[in-house]
């Protein structure tokens, strides 16, 4: 039996480990003895426990209850209440997923213990280190001895920065596995209904990184783009409870609140979400997932980044990477709703059987190790701080 920890901590890695931690249960539950750690990184109902109703995902067998903190004190909080999950469960293998503080962190708690590390989703380089996911997908990747690309761009990056060929695997994209598995719940989904929306009438908007957020000119940006784009569409965007935040602290609640066509609502769940990308003209946003989701689901898509980690989505992909420039950005909008928006395919291996094949390579490199010694079990839930 080989033992595996698989750890969550943000809203995206939901999505990425569910088809994993499906597919182990389901197919492999004979081979492995799967653990399920949360974090706690997103502890927010709205950003956590939606995501495991909706996502099949089981209840965490641990919750390390982090809560929130700057990114030091997140990432060495979690080390240490890791460690001793490490300590309890003697794994054979960790599992990580993405670029949040909870990957880095738990890969390097298990690096120290001197146990494997498998990252999903390496290789990817935004080539940006401003961005904290960047020193994350760095750092994680060098600490992993299995790394599961999603694109071929992410392959090259890895040999170039001298990882063994043997190391790397290109297995496609768990993200677009979660999408295509739950196409038809989604289908279900009354949100259109009840926003007041109607197919391909309406633009997504979603925004959360600190590039665009943490600064009131940012802000006031977002804020003269939506003022311009209400005028020719009908904008949804649903706010992030960090872009909240800051729209409020720098005094432009009222200022958001009063535009007339863009209906300002709270996240929304995951096949809500599905729903709402899958309806829309266009998305406008600054995730690196969606930007995934949207080539998936072949919908135009406007990233207001200045890179991208996610090469693929703009060579084979609907995405155009737009800036964050309101009269670029609006130009760009303007010729999507006048169809000329860019077309793109789904890139290769997005075929929704990614776990299939990152669970088979899982099997074939791990090694089990010695029986654990019955221990004292430890306490699943820890206090959040």
């Amino acid at each position: 039996m080989i033992r595996i920890v698989c750890v969550v901590g943000a809203r995206p890695n939901f999505i990425k480990m569910a088809p994993l931690v499906r597919h182990i249960k389901e197919e492999w539950n004979e081979t492995f003895e799967a653990t399920l750690v949360h974090t706690g990184q997103h502890y927010d109902e709205r950003l956590s426990q939606v995501f495991f109703e909706e996502l099949g995902l089981p209840q965490p067998d641990v919750n390390l209850g982090v809560g929130s903190g700057t990114a030091a004190r997140q990432i060495a909080e979690i080390m240490q209440r890791f460690e001793e999950v490490l300590l309890w469960k003697k794994p054979d293998r960790v599992l990580v997923v993405g670029d949040v503080n909870s990957t880095l962190a738990t890969a390097l708690a298990a690096e120290k213990a001197g146990i494997p590390v498998a990252h999903v989703e390496a290789g990817l380089r935004s080539f940006d280190r401003t961005m904290p996911e960047e020193t994350n997908r760095v750092l994680t990747d060098r600490l992993s001895d299995l790394l599961f690309a999603t694109e071929e761009s992410a392959v090259q990056n890895l040999l170039k920065e001298g990882f063994e060929k043997e190391r790397i695997f290109l297995a496609g994209n768990v993200m677009i596995d979660a999408l295509v598995g739950h196409a038809h719940e989604a289908e279900r989904s009354t949100i259109l209904n009840r926003m007041n929306l109607a197919p391909q009438q309406y633009a997504l908007m979603t925004l959360h990184r600190p590039a665009n957020v943490d600064t009131r000119e940012g802000m006031e940006k977002i804020l003269a783009l939506l003022f311009d784009l209400e005028k020719r569409i009908r904008v949804l965007f649903p706010i992030h409870p960090r872009t909240q935040t800051r729209m409020e602290a720098f005094g432009l609640a009222s200022a958001f609140g009063a535009l007339r066509n863009v209906a300002l609502c709270e996240p929304v769940g995951y096949l809500d979400f599905i729903r709402l990308m899958r309806d829309a003209k266009m998305v406008l946003t600054d995730s690196g997932g969606i930007q995934e989701e949207t080539t998936a689901l072949g919908i135009p898509c406007l990233t207001l980044r200045e890179n991208t980690e996610r090469p693929v989505t703009l060579t084979e992909g609907t995405n155009l990477l737009i800036g964050t420039d309101p009269r670029r950005v609006l130009a760009a909008a303007v010729d999507i709703l006048e169809g000329r928006g860019k077309k793109g395919r789904v890139p290769t291996l997005w075929d929704g059987q990614a776990a299939r094949r990152i669970v088979r390579i899982l099997q074939d490199r791990s090694v089990a190790r010695e029986p654990n010694p019955k221990e004292a079990p430890l306490s699943t839930t820890f206090p959040r701080s």
